[in-house]
């Protein structure tokens, strides 16, 4: 597959980081966004990458981006929010529930719909949703590699927040794929797996790097491959 030109939101850290390194490095021209200028352009600068402000909550922010993009093959909806860290599902407020499905559901719709024109010029357009293998309703109701249900359950709905609201985005991915299948787009979802990230206030878990290859990965997919999947990290297709 020829290399070409992809969008990442919030790039300046984690999984979206080192995901735009891996691009960079197999050939792809890579738009690194971020909420601080400053910070896009600095990680553009380390990958030979091109940098733009997108705060994916911000309406004209994103107006503005999509403005600037002329030609992009594939978007990687990566900006998250995880505002109930350590926060019981019986304890958690309206206004946590907002600031979470801003970034994670409503963002990704925002976003995506903006830069749709643009990606429909592409003869093989991709969108990737980094998602959660805990928004798996079947991992989430029984034993599954990813978290320990028992423990999740016995917490109180620890991270309920955050895991409802990547639920509604992999309902997105589902609905996405089926609106653009027949023009030709391959939309999939990433559960990433733990990672160290800055989304993560405990920084526990394994090294984003192997999350990024999952998202150059599911961008690579031949054009014969699956659509409206959650994928895993390790390429093997997770249940809803």
């Amino acid at each position: 597959m020829p290399k070409r030109a992809v969008l990442i939101t919030g790039a300046t850290s984690g999984i979206g980081l080192s995901a735009a390194r891996q691009l960079a490095d197999a050939g792809w021209t890579v738009w690194v966004t971020g909420r601080r200028k400053q910070a896009a352009e600095d990680v553009a600068r380390e990958i030979g990458g091109r940098a733009l402000q997108l705060d994916v909550t911000d309406g004209e922010s994103i107006k503005k981006a999509a403005a600037a993009v002329d030609a992009l093959d594939a978007l990687v909806n990566n900006a998250g929010a995880q505002p109930d860290f350590g926060v019981p599902l019986l304890e958690a407020d309206a206004a946590i529930f907002q600031q979470s499905y801003e970034t994670n559901v409503f963002g990704v719709a925002a976003v995506t719909n903006a830069f749709l024109p643009v990606l429909r010029r592409s003869p093989s357009p991709r969108i990737v949703n980094v998602s959660s293998g805990t928004a798996s309703f079947a991992w989430s109701t029984g034993p599954n590699p990813q978290f320990d249900y028992e423990a999740a359950a016995a917490s109180g709905g620890r991270l309920a927040v955050y895991r409802s609201s990547k639920a509604a985005l992999n309902m997105l991915t589902v609905l996405y794929a089926q609106a653009l299948a027949d023009d030709g787009f391959k939309v999939n979802a990433l559960a990433p797996g733990a990672r160290r990230t800055n989304l993560n206030p405990s920084m526990r878990g394994e090294d984003p790097a192997e999350a990024g290859a999952g998202v150059v990965a599911l961008l690579e997919l031949p054009a014969d491959s699956a659509t409206g999947q959650l994928f895993s990290f390790d390429g093997t297709i997770a249940p809803w």
